[in-house]
């Protein structure tokens, strides 16, 4: 059974810096591409940052410079360090797991998220 595990969202005030975790079990995670995406209340779900199997990363615009995709293969574990939070960054963050072969999506998981709310 595969489980995508989030942790360490929570409140914080602007320009602060927070960590989320994601724990995966039940894949060949050094093989997945790991990323983190979030949803703000009425708006659609946007990709945060990737991080493929070889560590080449990715990011969104409004993130870059101020977030960090991480990954530790041994702990089956991905982290998204967060820095210089804005109230815009508040959101649902969930964690993905992609495995894809010759451009094929092999399986795509997803974690339940974790809250990440910014006050100003």
């Amino acid at each position: 059974q595969v489980q995508l595990v989030e942790s360490g969202g929570g409140l914080v005030q602007a320009g602060g810096s927070l960590r989320l975790s994601c724990a995966a079990s039940g894949i060949i995670f050094s093989m997945n591409t790991m990323g983190w995406y979030r949803q703000a209340p009425g708006k659609q779900r946007d990709l945060v940052a990737t991080i493929t199997s070889g560590g080449t990363t990715n990011y969104a615009d409004s993130v870059k410079g101020r977030f960090t995709i991480s990954r530790d293969n041994a702990k089956n574990t991905v982290y998204l360090q967060m820095s210089s939070l804005k109230p815009e960054d508040t959101a649902v963050y969930s964690c993905n797991a992609k495995h894809e072969f010759w451009g094929a999506t092999i399986s795509d998981y997803w974690g339940q998220g974790t809250q990440v709310t910014v006050s100003s």
